[in-house]
């Protein structure tokens, strides 16, 4: 499907309403992002305060020997416990840390009982790892990464989102061989026959909220019917649907080409499966090709089908502070 024809739906919505949205949307990213650096800052330096007292703090002479028994035998254990907690890490989130998958994909194996910490099988996900602790997945010793990789991948048909297949199909994977030495996986999926924009990254904490509903990710797709999308269909679409696991809703549908109205530009910030095929197929139509061009704010500009490029440091910055209003996870 064409580049060039999903312009045309891009341009199509850019009235004088649409561009004022997308001033007010940037300049709220703009100015979340500001006040988390602030809030940043304003931690480092009551950390540096609190740092500082503690190094200068005298305790009292004239406390009476229990009371400085007890502060003694309780104050160690406290800091002592603190530390436990801030280094624990739950089980799924340690192995999400390692590269080996995402936290819901974690949570599947270990309560599958394919995960041991020190030689034992655990089946709990929320186990706290400590930092004495030795993991294992299918017999190797797991470590925490620290080579974060982000790289976006224009994907071609028949090649399937996941890490491996028992089948011997062609997966992703394949296509970014060459991209990285250590182990990234998909955020979120694309059926074998949608082509388009797909991350692929070992950062657990940035698969775990672009993955997740409550921060309504948004992406756009053009689509390709076996015939024209009726107007009337096009209104039912716009309204809202109800399909079989419930009601769907779309930000905006256009007809990406106005000599061709089975070519349609749709938004939605829906995560369900296949969602954007159910949608067409609800209303008896054939989805012949399906490509996402927009994914959280990126494209697939400048990245030819069946290739791969590296995320800057400005695109990740703006990933992990996108929608930080919204519920945290």
């Amino acid at each position: 499907m064409s580049q060039s024809s999903f312009q045309k739906f891009v341009v199509k919505k850019k009235n004088s309403a649409v561009k004022e949205s997308h001033r007010q949307e940037k300049k709220k990213v703009k100015k979340e992002r500001a006040a988390y650096f602030d809030k940043v800052k304003e931690e480092k330096y009551q950390a540096r305060i609190a740092k500082r007292n503690i190094e200068n703090n005298v305790a009292p002479a004239a406390k009476p020997a229990s009371v400085k028994s007890k502060t003694t035998t309780t104050t160690p254990s406290k800091k002592t416990e603190n530390k436990s907690d801030q280094s624990a890490m739950p089980l799924n989130k340690y192995m999400a840390h390692c590269g080996v998958c995402s936290r819901r994909d974690a949570v599947m194996l270990i309560t599958e009982g394919k995960v041991k910490v020190n030689d034992k099988v655990l089946t709990e996900p929320g186990y706290k790892v400590e930092p004495t602790d030795v993991v294992f997945y299918n017999n190797k010793k797991l470590f925490v990464t620290k080579n974060l990789q982000y790289i976006l991948l224009n994907k071609p048909k028949d090649y399937i989102t996941t890490t491996d297949d028992p089948q011997g199909r062609k997966t992703v994977l394949q296509l970014i061989k060459n991209a990285t030495t250590e182990r990234v996986y998909p955020i979120g999926r694309l059926d074998r026959n949608t082509s388009g924009v797909l991350l692929l990254t070992n950062d657990g904490d940035l698969t775990q909220k672009l993955s997740h509903p409550s921060f309504e990710i948004k992406k756009i797709y053009e689509v390709k019917l076996d015939k024209i999308l009726t107007k009337g269909d096009f209104e039912k679409i716009l309204k809202g649907l109800i399909l079989e696991d419930g009601p769907v809703n779309v930000d905006s549908l256009a007809y990406a080409d106005s000599k061709d109205k089975s070519i349609i530009g749709i938004e939605i910030h829906s995560g369900r499966n296949r969602i954007v095929r159910r949608i067409f197929e609800h209303l008896k139509y054939d989805v012949k090709g399906l490509d996402r061009v927009m994914y959280a704010g990126l494209t697939k500009k400048n990245v030819e089908r069946g290739k791969w490029r590296i995320l800057s440091e400005k695109e990740i910055r703006l990933l992990k502070y996108l929608n930080a209003s919204k519920k945290k996870i």
